[in-house]
Parts: structure tokens; C-alpha cells; sequence
């Protein structure tokens, strides 16, 4: 009995030492250690991860370590820069400040700035001319300007844009600016003058001023291709008439909210250019002469908005069935746009290659028209908007959704 007691325990201990030797070879760690750390990954890897995020967030890491810091001012993080803090929540304190981040940080990999306008100086854009060579586009917001820097000794500017926004100011006077820049942009195929529309309907009494000379600006800009008039209260058809005469090669004409817009230059301008397929034309001054005597058999439209423009039927149903091919048409907050506008652009247009349409708040058109018409068009289908119409049911939805093959997106709010 003693022996075996003895074996037992001669195992045990052997057991022990075997435990203790294969412990000094293996670390056991806790259930919630984690082996990896960010530390460990290689700097492309992080560089990787920075990329997805917001230059204030990349702001703010740069303060953990020396490393992190070394990764958050590489330049290639920096290739599209907004610093309007109300959109993207950087703020340069000082112009010395942007002028060392110009030339030590963006340098030739800025492709895209966007300036508030206390950072639109002379000093600022010759830097951005000298040190920023890949410069395509860039946002110049003036709207909040009360007064401009003084602009007689900007002598050079950005030269290989293709993009321009400029946001207009009510009161400030544009023209000592723009008479600079006129030689610099001749290679812009894109621009964006966003205007004041939202102030102006606040403060509909006050005096509109025409701010910019579109007038004299359309002959520095004979490349463009897209041209975006937002909410410019003091545009009208002259001012598109003059465009139309220099930018022949004008594939896209945006006048949204531009409310002294009635379309009588239409005609002339689709002579003039011969490339425009997107036109939109939301809460403008429609009028239904103007629209019924343009050529639109002639023409290559293939994008059409003209939301909320207080068209009549005749006229909608005289516009929509000469279109050759639309691909997308807007057509909501129409009152004039019933069952007989749908029903006629069905049987005598040509809606085989349309793939998006937006009938917002078109309370005139029955459930069953447009049943009718979304089981033609189903298909193609790829972008429907029938918001605002409290009439359609649960059920026509449930008919409806199955046969949107293609769908992606759809916006059905009763509003």
C-alpha cells in the first residue's frame, strides 16, 4: 500500500515539473488581451485608415503620438481641403498659418481647396498659384462678405483649374476680383455661381444687385461644359442668351431658383449648342409660349427639370411627346401634370429610355395612371420619386415594388 502511495506521488510531482517547464515556454494571457495593436501596423496600412476620415478627426489624432502625427500631415492625406469650418469643421486662425500649410503640407498633391472669405487674399492665391500646381478645383465662398480684400496687386492665380464655384455675396460687387482672374481661366470646363435666393425670399424688399457681369465673364470661359446658376436673383433670359454665345460646347445648363428665368432664349440657345443634354429649370418663371416654341425634335435633351414651374397641361403634354429620348425627367409640383399629360406622353412620347422620373407631390395624377404607366416602365426603372401624393394606397405599393427589377432609389413620403 505504500508503494503504490509512493508512485502516485512520484507521478505527481513529475507531473508538476513537466507543467512548470512547458509554463516558461508559454504566456498565458487573459481572455480579454488583445495580441496586436495599431502600433504594430505598417505606416501604409494607417495611412490607409486616415484616409477615411475627416481632416478634424485627422487633426485631432495627430496629438497621440510623434508617429501619428509624422502620418497625419502627409500630403497625400491633404488632397481635398475644405476650410469652411461649417463644413468641415477646420478653421485657420491666421493667413502665416495657411501659407506654411500650403507650402509644407499640400503642395502639388492639393487637388481641391474650398476658402471662407476671410482667407481670399492676393497673398493666399499667388501661394496656391506657385506651390499647388495640380490645383483643379476650388470653392471661393464670398456670401458672407461685407467688404473685399483688396485685390490690385493679385498679379497671378491658380492656371490649371477645370472646376470654379464661386458663392456671390448680396451687396459685394464681384467685378474688381473677377477682371483679375479673367486671364487665368480660360481652361475651366466646369462653374458654379451659387447665389442668395434663400436671403432674398427673407428679405423680399430689398434692392437686387447684379453682383458679377456674366456679361463680360462668358468671353474668359469658352470651354465650359456645365454651367450651374443657383438661386442667382438677378439672372435672366439675357444673361443665358450671352452664355449661350460664347459656350458653344455647353453640354449641361443649370438655372434652379433662378425666378426671373422665363425661357424665351430656349430656342437660341439650342441652336447655339448643339451638345446640351441636361437642362434644369426648377422653380424658375416658366412660360408656356416660350417652352412650345422651342424645337425639340432637334434637340439631344436627355435630362429635363422643370419642378414646380407652373406649366400648363398643354404645354407639358406639347413639350414631353417632341423630346426624342429623355433618360430623366423632374416634374413635380406641377398642377398642370394630370392622367391626360401622362396618358398622351405615353402613347405619342418616347419613354423607352427613361430610367428616372420624379413626380413629386403631383396630386392630379390618379393611382391608376400611374399603375399604368410603372408597369410600362418598370424595367428600366431605375430612380422613382411619388412623394407627396396622400392618394396612393399600401396596395399600390405592394403591385408596384416586385416589378421594380432595376430599382435604386425610390422616395415615397406622403409629406
Amino acid at each position: 500500500m505504500w508503494a503504490v502511495t509512493q508512485d502516485v506521488s512520484s507521478a505527481a510531482l513529475a507531473n508538476i515539473k513537466d507543467s512548470a517547464h512547458l509554463n516558461q515556454n508559454v504566456q498565458i494571457r487573459s481572455p480579454g488581451y488583445c495580441t496586436s495593436s495599431l502600433d504594430k501596423l505598417p505606416d501604409k496600412i494607417i495611412l490607409k485608415i486616415f484616409s477615411y476620415l475627416p481632416h478634424c478627426e485627422i487633426g485631432r489624432l495627430a496629438r497621440v503620438c510623434r508617429k501619428w502625427r509624422m502620418i497625419a500631415c502627409d500630403s497625400r492625406l491633404w488632397t481635398h481641403v475644405s476650410l469652411r469650418p461649417e463644413v468641415s469643421g477646420l478653421h485657420v486662425s491666421s493667413l502665416e498659418t495657411l501659407l506654411a500649410l500650403i507650402s509644407m503640407r499640400f503642395g502639388p498633391s492639393l487637388r481641391y481647396i474650398e476658402l471662407p472669405i476671410e482667407l481670399i487674399t492676393h497673398t493666399v492665391l499667388h501661394e496656391l498659384a506657385n506651390k499647388c500646381v495640380n490645383l483643379s478645383s476650388m470653392l471661393l465662398d464670398f456670401s458672407t462678405a461685407m467688404q473685399l480684400h483688396d485685390f490690385n496687386d493679385l498679379h497671378s492665380f491658380p492656371t490649371k483649374l477645370r472646376t470654379m464655384c464661386i458663392c456671390l455675396s448680396e451687396v459685394i460687387f464681384m467685378e474688381g476680383f473677377m477682371r483679375k482672374i479673367y486671364n487665368f481661366i480660360n481652361g475651366l470646363e466646369v462653374l458654379h455661381l451659387i447665389g442668395t435666393y434663400e436671403k432674398a425670399v427673407e428679405d423680399e424688399e430689398e434692392e437686387i444687385y447684379e453682383v458679377v457681369n456674366i456679361h463680360k465673364l462668358k468671353s474668359a470661359i469658352p470651354n465650359l461644359r456645365v454651367v450651374n446658376l443657383f438661386g442667382i436673383n438677378f439672372v435672366d433670359d439675357s444673361h443665358v442668351e450671352s452664355l449661350s454665345s460664347n459656350c458653344i460646347q455647353l453640354e449641361c445648363l443649370a438655372l434652379n431658383f433662378c425666378v426671373k428665368f422665363t425661357g424665351s432664349v430656349l430656342r437660341v440657345l439650342f441652336n447655339r449648342c448643339k451638345r446640351l443634354r441636361s437642362l434644369l429649370l426648377q422653380h424658375t418663371n416658366l412660360q408656356d409660349e416660350h417652352l412650345m416654341n422651342v424645337d425639340w425634335e432637334k434637340t439631344s435633351l436627355s435630362e429635363l427639370d422643370i419642378t414646380a414651374s407652373e406649366l400648363s397641361s398643354e404645354c407639358l403634354i406639347n413639350v414631353l411627346c417632341r423630346i426624342p429620348a429623355l433618360r430623366y425627367l423632374s416634374a413635380g409640383q406641377q398642377d398642370g401634370f394630370t392622367d391626360v399629360v401622362l396618358k398622351e406622353y405615353m402613347d405619342k412620347g418616347n419613354t423607352k429610355q427613361l430610367i428616372a422620373i420624379d413626380l413629386d407631390r403631383n396630386e392630379n395624377l390618379s393611382e391608376e395612371m400611374l399603375l399604368k404607366f410603372l408597369k410600362q416602365q418598370a424595367f428600366n426603372c431605375k430612380g422613382l420619386q411619388l412623394s407627396g401624393i396622400p392618394h396612393l394606397t399600401e396596395q399600390f405599393w405592394i403591385t408596384i415594388i416586385p416589378m421594380l427589377k432595376n430599382i435604386k432609389f425610390v422616395e415615397c413620403k406622403k409629406k
